[in-house]
């Protein structure tokens, strides 16, 4: 792939800040650390490890973290190169849940505690055996593990296949999620098998019958990728009474050696336009775990190439400007919905599903953009996009406008603008309803929309000031943020109408 596309549209790291982030621990590839357990490991006051903590050899977790060490580096050791980094991106999601959890049990130092510690690094170490026999498995039936749980597809005469997961993480504490649920899947569209969840009863006479909920499942190369396709309200709360927490069925699923598959199935691997072998965000490592998100992210390259040409130079400068900040969004895209910084009670456990989704509705938003961009627009009607803002306007016979739209903060929970502009349209300049020294404004340059020009300037007025009435801050949350944005036109479309949640 080019340079020059590479760095318009994936070479996250070369658009970051020259200062490091809060955020930078998460943004990076968890293959790219070290896999080995830091459980037991304890330091001295200069920070040097010193070998195993008293915990740790007092209860003899020390032996079974050495185990699951070994156990983790021969089946890597046997893992395709492009599969390596989802491989160990599973280890050190098992280690920081497992750490999480030996807090706990430190602390509480409770028989039941520990003895269930030592379990799930026993089971952990056997899961890695039957992996590290598993790779080069053809066909979908057969068991598939990874740190969360588990996954058994089941071929049928029909040529369905019975889905059964079972998914139970304990990061210490409360923080429990556990999750068994059941699926016929069938082939469908694109080499997925599609199918929806069968609800298990309820268990007290008269309580609501839990909905069923979409789930499908393909290979990618020598995993299993299982999404599930649910809506915000069954993220939270499935009501079924033996899945607690969706949070965590969607994800990658390796094949273990206890059950070979027999029948047949495409083991493509579908490639995006980066290398898999050497992800370097959490966000490339999910585009490489998941079919739909790399075909999308393939997709996105072809749509980009074929636009600029059409474009005229300030256009073009504008919307490149746009798809550096884009790619540095859809980089904080997953690992900001994998630890959510909003969720604070559960924000060390894993949220693969939200993860997952976000990004997807990132990158089809983005799809609809640059595939459907509309560069014959005349006018200011019609819905506009950004990076960071989107705005609708209507014009009525009379000429008067209504714009209603929203500029926001990545990874800025309570950072952003709404826009809800009103005004009257003489010849082709829009004249706001506000009377104010900084009034809504909207004006067309080349084929962009400029919206609020003149906050930016107002903004700066603000920043430090402690009474900022006179200056007319236009955004609520935070008054010195500007609404000030550069937008550019797209047609009508599912993934820009009506996505599928909130994707930021």
């Amino acid at each position: 792939m080019p340079a020059s596309f590479r760095l318009a549209l994936l070479a996250a790291a070369l658009l970051a800040p020259a200062s490091a982030q809060a955020m930078d621990d998460f943004l990076r590839a968890s293959s790219s650390g070290p896999t080995a357990m830091t459980l037991c490991a304890a330091s001295s006051d200069g920070g040097k490890t010193e070998g195993p903590s008293k915990f740790c050899r007092e209860a003899g977790y020390d032996k079974l973290v050495a185990a699951v060490d070994r156990s983790f580096e021969a089946a890597l050791a046997r893992a395709p190169a492009n599969i390596r980094p989802l491989f160990k991106r599973d280890q050190a999601w098992f280690n920081e849940m497992i750490g999480e959890a030996a807090d706990t049990v430190e602390q509480a130092d409770e028989a039941e505690l520990r003895d269930g510690l030592a379990d799930a690094l026993r089971r952990r170490a056997a899961t890695l055996d039957d992996i590290a026999r598993g790779f080069g498995r053809g066909g979908l039936s057969g068991a598939w593990a990874n740190a969360l749980g588990g996954v058994t597809l089941t071929a049928t005469e029909t040529g369905a296949y019975r889905l059964d997961a079972e998914l139970n993480s304990n990061y210490g504490s409360d923080k429990h999620w556990h999750c068994k649920l059941t699926a016929m899947v069938k082939p469908g569209a694109d080499g997925w098998h599609v199918g929806v969840t069968t609800p298990a009863q309820p268990s007290e006479p008269g309580a609501k019958q839990a909905v069923s909920i979409s789930i499908k499942s393909r290979r990618q190369g020598d995993t299993l990728r299982i999404v599930l396709l649910a809506n915000e309200e069954q993220w939270f709360s499935s009501n079924d009474p033996d899945c607690g927490q969706l949070g965590q069925v969607t994800g990658t699923y390796f094949a273990r050696a206890n059950q070979d598959g027999t029948d047949k199935a495409d083991t493509g691997f579908v490639t995006p336009t980066f290398d898999c072998t050497r992800p370097e965000t959490a966000t490339d490592e999910e585009i490489c775990a998941d079919p739909d998100l790399a075909a999308n992210d393939q997709r996105l390259n072809r749509a980009w190439k074929a636009l600029l040409p059409r474009l005229d130079d300030a256009t073009r400068r504008a919307l490149t400007e746009d798809q550096r900040h884009w790619v540095s969004s859809q980089t904080l895209q997953y690992p900001e919905f994998l630890h959510p910084a909003w969720e604070k009670q559960t924000s060390a456990m894993h949220y693969t599903v939200f993860g997952r989704d976000r990004l997807n509705g990132l990158q089809r938003e983005r799809i609809a953009l640059l595939e459907g961009f509309d560069d014959k627009r005349i006018g200011l009607a019609g819905t506009w996009l950004a990076y960071n803002a989107i705005i609708r306007i209507t014009i009525d016979k009379d000429g008067s406008v209504d714009a209603q739209g929203w500029k926001w903060s990545q990874a800025d929970w309570k950072g952003g603008c709404d826009y809800e502009i009103s005004g009257d349209l003489k010849g082709t300049t829009f004249r706001s309803s506000e009377q104010r020294k900084n009034p809504d404004t909207l004006e067309r340059d080349h084929a962009m929309l400029v919206v609020n020009r003149l906050d930016d300037v107002f903004a700066r007025k603000r920043e430090g000031k402690n009474d900022n009435a006179d200056d007319e801050p236009k955004c609520k949350r935070s008054t010195v943020l500007s609404s000030t944005a550069r937008l550019f036109p797209v047609k009508p479309s599912q993934d820009v109408d009506n996505p599928p949640g909130a994707i930021r």
